[in-house]
């Protein structure tokens, strides 16, 4: 499946959830947030079946993301459900890793291959500070559970957020030294009327590392090693990565669409533009036509963003379209 400019459309993010047991600022609001009811939701067989039609169209990879997705009842069953579809070579999660250490065993056992582990600082009182919640020791846990076991990666990522300090990215870097995991500094990437400048770029975190840590070696790239860019530091276990959504743009070689958690298919994380599938699942419409309306959708996908969130990619797309419904990161799943 190609879209207007080329680029083969491979990876699918699935956010099986709006909810979250975190409630970090650049993701979510702390109060006053309407939760969709479940019926809104895709469910699991709907989910399995939209994998299904799109492994028909090239997606190799896919991701399972929320809010956060182990909180979704037997998230495990869906993972062993898309794991079955023909075609799926990789299978990731994306969790906090607050219920990690009771939940790895068995996502491994669905068919998990690789976890990544969202953590933005090591201090017991930013961690609180950042996600409002009292709950790092049992991430550090499920973080431990996840490299104890043989999944084929264990990443953790950390966003450059306008409240980080260098305290606080420099705990999670050094989380490498010690542990076999790659640690990924994420550049912020603003959703609202915040300004991309608020927030440390990629270029000067990689030189302050360097002047905490020694020198930054690049590393091989691994493939697909999707965005991000990867160096050895002396004596450490893990690799530090880096994904420059901001300051070194890699739409060019975007290979994705995101699934929402209301089953709207988005084609960039910046626009609104996609197509609604829960109506063509619920419709009765056949694998077929859908897929038509998938690739028919695919070929709208825009060049790149522009840095801040945008409607439409072009005054010829129809309004049916348009996804036009307020969608947080957290119902995006990033």
């Amino acid at each position: 499946m190609k879209d207007p400019f080329g680029r083969s459309i491979e990876y699918l993010r699935v956010s099986v959830t709006d909810r979250c047991n975190l409630r970090c600022g650049y993701c979510m609001p702390q109060e006053d947030m309407p939760m969709l009811p479940h019926t809104e939701i895709l469910q699991y067989e709907e989910i399995e079946r939209l994998v299904g039609i799109m492994a028909g169209l090239g997606v190799k990879r896919v991701r399972l993301t929320g809010g956060e997705p182990l909180m979704r009842k037997d998230i495990e069953r869906v993972a062993a459900g898309i794991k079955r579809v023909k075609g799926i070579e990789f299978l990731g999660l994306t969790t906090n890793a607050v219920l990690l250490a009771d939940k790895a065993e068995t996502l491994l056992e669905a068919g998990i291959d690789g976890v990544n582990i969202s953590l933005d600082t090591t201090s017991l009182e930013r961690y609180e500070l950042f996600t409002r919640r009292n709950t790092f020791a049992q991430a550090m846990q499920g973080l431990q559970k996840a490299l104890s076991l043989p999944f084929a990666s264990v990443k953790i990522n950390c966003v450059l957020s306008p409240q980080s300090l260098p305290a606080d990215w420099l705990g999670v870097i050094k989380l490498a030294q010690t542990l076999p995991a790659d640690v990924r500094l994420i550049e912020w990437m603003p959703m609202t009327t915040d300004t991309q400048g608020a927030a440390v770029q990629a270029p000067e975190a990689l030189r302050t590392i360097e002047e905490h840590f020694g020198t930054l070696t690049p590393a091989k790239q691994t493939a697909p090693a999707g965005p991000a860019e990867y160096w050895t530091l002396p004596g450490f276990l893990g690799r530090v990565g880096v994904i420059h959504a901001m300051s070194k743009c890699f739409c060019t070689s975007c290979n994705r669409v995101r699934l929402t958690a209301v089953g709207d298919l988005k084609l960039c994380l910046f626009y609104d533009e996609g197509i609604a599938l829960k109506p063509l699942l619920r419709g009765g419409m056949a694998n077929e036509e859908i897929a038509s309306a998938i690739t028919q959708a695919v070929a709208r996908k825009p060049l790149r963003h522009q840095g801040k969130k945008m409607g439409a990619a072009g005054a010829a797309a129809s309004a049916t379209s348009l996804i036009d419904r307020p969608c947080g990161m957290y119902r995006v799943g990033g």
